[in-house]
């Protein structure tokens, strides 16, 4: 599987972006996409995920409210939408595939994607 993030950018606080996530190869083997998010000088920490095929999602508690994960199976495409978005959600944003389960951990993902950097103003 392999998977191609793009969307970041730059965005004054308060202001909104979408993530986008493009998976290939062999999708069949993914249970879920989520994205998880590394800010300077910090652990990288799990944003929010999504069932491949079932209509689950869990998110972090700091961006519930805030962000929405979305899935486009037809195109084989999971989108993060970001609003009300604070100076603390900066940080280089990964998405990962899971084979197994709707995990919440770093290990629980076998397959990443090149990281996109979002970059809130305040």
């Amino acid at each position: 599987v392999q998977l191609q993030a793009y969307g970041g950018g730059m965005v004054q606080a308060g202001g909104s972006l979408r993530l986008s996530c493009a998976a290939s190869g062999r999708t069949s083997n993914i249970y879920a996409l989520g994205w998880f998010r590394q800010a300077p000088g910090k652990e990288r920490e799990f944003v929010a995920t999504i069932s491949w095929r079932r209509n689950i999602t869990v998110y972090t508690d700091s961006v519930k409210g805030r962000f929405t994960i979305s899935r486009d199976n037809a195109m084989n495409t999971v989108h993060l939408q970001m609003n009300s978005l604070k100076s603390e959600d900066t940080a280089v944003y990964y998405c990962a595939a899971d084979r197994t389960s709707l995990g919440t951990r770093e290990n629980e993902y076998a397959y990443w994607g090149q990281g996109t950097q979002v970059t809130v103003s305040s």
